[in-house]
């Protein structure tokens, strides 16, 4: 984990984000599996930024999002693992705002991801508590487990009814989506000015039309 990183999954705390990691778009922070989905963020300059690069960032994006504790030790595989269901989450929720039907083969690995983790809550007893009811939730299934509450987000933005609000944002090159609010189209302050100031420079470098009435006025 790097120094960035702050408190413990369940603790109901949240945990910082990184420096450099842009504040989540609209509807985000209600919706983890749309945060997923915004994780490899497209940048000016032909830049690319993926915040589940490594396991490492992984792991401290489980934890920000409150889905697996800080010492994950996520590995290799499993950081791989989750790239793929943010990939899969994407072609879903582009489908979504672009009135397509969905791939199949992402339908079918977000239902897979959704069977992962036993979603019953079983009776258990512990002199501590006495009788009780709670998820299994071995350390060995930490990824299966996010992976399963991603997919179930996941499916829960898309069927409800927030899902006809899903937009892209309008600002080019950004690949992230978001929750309209009104007429906004931007998922960042830092989107709705470059897209406003690329408006005003094409306005300006426009060449005028020589057959224009101005041109032979």
């Amino acid at each position: 984990m790097g120094p960035e990183a702050g408190t413990t999954a369940g603790t109901g705390a949240a945990v910082a984000r990184p420096a450099d990691e842009p504040s989540p778009a609209p509807g985000a922070e209600e919706y983890p599996s749309l945060d997923l989905a915004n994780s490899a963020i497209a940048l000016p300059g032909g830049h690319f930024t993926d915040f589940l690069g490594t396991p490492a960032a992984a792991d401290h994006w489980l934890a920000a999002h409150a889905l697996a504790p800080e010492d994950a030790g996520l590995r290799e595989t499993c950081a791989a693992q989750l790239r793929s269901l943010r990939e899969h989450v994407r072609s879903l929720i582009a489908a979504r705002v672009e009135g397509q039907a969905p791939p199949a083969g992402a339908l079918n690995a977000v239902n897979d991801a959704l069977t992962r983790a036993p979603a019953a809550e079983l009776l258990h007893w512990s002199p501590e508590r006495g009788l009780h009811r709670a998820a299994a939730h071995p350390t060995t299934q930490i990824l299966d487990h996010a992976l399963a509450a991603l997919a179930a987000d996941a499916a829960r933005l898309l069927t409800g009814p927030d899902a006809d609000r899903l937009t892209a944002c309008g600002s080019a090159p950004c690949n992230r989506y978001l929750l309209r609010r009104g007429r906004r189209h931007w998922c960042s302050t830092r989107c709705g000015d470059r897209a406003r100031a690329a408006r005003a420079y094409a306005r300006r470098t426009a060449r005028p039309d020589p057959a224009s009435p101005a041109e032979d006025a």
